[in-house]
């Protein structure tokens, strides 16, 4: 499987880390900015654990927010459900 972090990289797609804030019941892992592009990954969601923990953890999200990515670009179709475009993001692979 493709390195995420590198997929981001070679589509000139920048990654940062940064607090995206109280979300109240749910917890916002990621999100995808087009205007960057940018994903970011937020730092209150990363798991207390190992290093792999952390890797496992970002790779995830990234992988997610490159879902969202194509769809931006058009290169697969937006679909109008938020919970099933989620769902697609979440069980997106590279």
């Amino acid at each position: 499987m493709p390195d995420p972090r590198t997929v981001a990289r070679e589509r000139g797609i920048a990654i940062e880390l940064a607090d995206l804030g109280e979300w109240g019941d749910a917890t916002l892992v990621s999100e995808y900015d087009p205007a960057g592009p940018v994903i970011r990954i937020n730092t209150r969601a990363i798991p207390a654990g190992s290093s792999c923990d952390v890797r496992e953890h970002i790779d995830r999200a990234v992988t997610h927010e490159l879902y969202h990515h194509a769809e931006a670009c058009g290169e697969i179709p937006v679909i109008a459900s938020h919970r099933a475009r989620e769902q697609a993001a979440g069980e997106h692979t590279l």
